[in-house]
């Protein structure tokens, strides 16, 4: 007789991965946190149905960009008032949120639907090198 599985958290068998950004370039890292999310790489993937990963990342203050993109690069926000378009470099929004350079570019890799803003939730992203997700046994991945 089988089990039920109603009423069960349906994330208590999701994996958890472990991915240090350190010296590593945005895109690519970004490529390989999305796919992780999506769960592109098992042979079950289907893109109607959300079977992902957790993802946590640490030393986002430290990954790389290439050419000049440092100060070139450009992320802006917008408070939804007049006169309320704020724009960073990406130099200075390393400075004032390394995480979210992340999180834009994993986001910018995502279909945009009500599944990925799920998706999203499951990024674990941490400056420096402590995460709080030790006790979840994340499993290294490198690129």
């Amino acid at each position: 007789m089988q089990k039920s599985t109603r009423g069960q958290n349906p994330g208590d068998n999701r994996k958890w991965y472990l991915v240090d950004a350190k010296d590593q370039v945005l895109g690519r890292l970004a490529v390989l946190i999305a796919n992780k999310l999506r769960a592109k790489d098992l042979p079950t993937f289907d893109p109607s149905v959300d079977q992902g990963a957790f993802v946590v990342v640490v030393n986002a203050a430290q990954v790389k960009l290439t050419g000049d993109k440092e100060q070139k690069k450009e992320y802006q926000r917008y408070s939804g008032y007049r006169n309320g378009l704020k724009r960073f470099t990406a130099a200075r929004m390393r400075e004032l949120h390394p995480e979210r350079m992340i999180l834009e570019a994993v986001w910018g890799m995502l279909p945009k639907n009500n599944i990925a803003r799920k998706m999203m939730t499951r990024v674990k992203v941490f400056a420096g090198a402590e995460h709080t997700h030790a006790a979840q046994k994340p499993e290294v991945i490198t690129l």
